[in-house]
């Protein structure tokens, strides 16, 4: 028995025509194999909007938290009228969506109640849990309209987690049982489960989330869960791409990868997929596609097992980061950690120590800041941090400064000494403040100054097409 996990991204389902695109995907793919689950995340936009309500139910505002669900109801009821539904079928799912929108507004008084000085991870992922909610809805009653049995999940009740609100990791062992209990008896029954991409709950059925793009992790353990043979990414680009396009204007799509090669583009910036997401497909040896939506006639590119390395650097990636530097020797363990409370204090995320270099004299730390934690994140930890590790204690001072990590990414390239020395000799007289191999064999990282960071990305990337 076949089955496809498709997992379908904001893009994707933000629009009408993009609905349609994604129904004539659905009902091709549903004709082609045993069994179809589908994985969707919320409307472009949603969860920022459902965060920025959240704060404002934080500080009792509640005319602006009001605006803001009344914009989203709006929104989805606009998008559910143009999917020409009968009238029975679209007065059914306009109650649906009011119903979870109800549960919406109550979710923010909660808010309003308990949250005046610190806004509680738990709550607020009570709250963005909606988003996911209101669109498997609209998807799955699209897909009834069409004759496929289709039923909208909450994966709340499917995928149990930690209590790590914001950050959830899944217990597998607990989401086997919900699959096999709930979810693998639809799939016998041809029942088409969409589920909601993103969020899970606590054994204690306290919502949870993955991370900001949790669907794709979503997708990944529900393709382990039901044993699938594949597992497709529906995007709105052509597949993953030798560079940011934003960045780069003649990236191209690379048309395979190993799992090595797509976890650390994962790990290092690449935000078309989420950097937890490879690991159960790599274990249980999943073949991952990605595709775009407006062209599903294209291969994308498709993750896999390669066997042997083809030599090449196949990708470029750049990511911000916070640098610490002291001149002085000594064990950095300590500093480590309290570069980890201070980032996890103020914005949530724990701190990634990508490199750590000394010499007699000096110490030199990188530690990476996570593109979802906002555009204003890095130049604000520079400044918090700073003051914090130089308020007090002997000289000498840290030195702290916004850097960016620039990242080749290929198979050979720690093997291979011509891969790198061809990217040291592309970047000429660029000062390169610190360098590392990962350790997964498949990367080369350098920390440069960020007013050259635009030069060296471009510079690795054009060794790369050359390669």
């Amino acid at each position: 028995m076949t089955t496809l996990v498709m997992k379908f991204g904001g893009a994707s389902v933000g629009t009408t025509a993009a609905l349609s695109q994604m129904l004539g995907i659905v009902l091709y793919e549903a004709a082609q194999w045993d069994h179809v689950v589908l994985v969707v995340s919320a409307l472009d936009g949603v969860t920022d909007a459902l965060i920025d309500a959240a704060h404002l139910a934080q500080f009792g505002n509640e005319r602006g938290y009001r605006r803001i669900a009344a914009n989203l109801r709006a929104r989805h009821l606009a998008l559910a009228e143009g999917l020409q539904l009968g009238k029975t079928e679209l007065a059914a799912l306009q109650a649906d969506l009011d119903k979870l929108l109800f549960d919406l507004l109550s979710a923010f008084q909660r808010i309003t109640q308990k949250n005046r000085d610190a806004l509680s991870a738990e709550n607020l992922d009570a709250a963005v849990s909606m988003g996911e909610r209101l669109a498997a809805l609209i998807v799955a009653v699209l897909l009834r309209q069409h004759g496929l049995r289709a039923v909208a999940i909450d994966a709340a009740d499917i995928i149990i987690t930690d209590a790590n609100f914001g950050a959830a990791t899944p217990n597998l062992t607990l989401t086997q049982e919900r699959i096999d209990r709930d979810l693998r008896p639809m799939l016998e029954r041809n029942i088409l489960p969409v589920l909601t991409g993103f969020i899970g709950a606590t054994p204690t059925h306290k919502p949870t989330t993955l991370g900001r793009g949790g669907s794709d992790y979503s997708a990944s353990i529900l393709a382990v869960g039901t044993k699938a043979t594949e597992v497709w990414v529906w995007s709105d680009v052509d597949g993953i791409m030798s560079a940011d396009p934003h960045e780069v204007l003649d990236a191209r799509v690379i048309g395979e990868l190993s799992y090595n090669e797509m976890a650390e583009l994962a790990h290092f910036g690449a935000r078309i997929l989420h950097a937890r997401m490879v690991a159960p497909l790599r274990q249980h040896q999943i073949p991952l596609r990605v595709k775009n939506v407006y062209k599903p006639q294209l291969a994308g590119t498709l993750i896999h097992a390669k066997t042997g390395s083809d030599n090449q650097i196949k990708s470029v990636t750049q990511i911000a980061g916070v640098a610490l530097a002291i001149d002085r020797s000594g064990p950095y363990g300590e500093i480590a950690n309290l570069v980890d409370q201070h980032m996890q204090r103020e914005i949530g995320t724990s701190s990634d120590v990508m490199i750590a270099a000394q010499s007699a004299q000096r110490t030199f730390i990188t530690c990476v800041v996570p593109a979802s934690a906002g555009p204003d994140a890095v130049s604000a930890l520079v400044e918090s941090l700073g003051r914090e590790l130089n308020t007090t204690g002997p000289s000498p001072r840290w030195h702290v400064q916004q850097v960016s990590i620039v990242t080749a990414i290929g198979d050979g390239i720690n093997s291979v000494p011509r891969l790198a020395a061809k990217l040291f000799a592309a970047l000429g007289d660029i000062p390169i403040l610190a360098a590392s191999f990962g350790a997964g064999g498949c990367s080369l990282s350098l920390v440069v100054s960020q007013a050259e960071a635009d030069t060296v990305l471009r510079e690795i990337h054009r060794v790369a097409i050359n390669s």
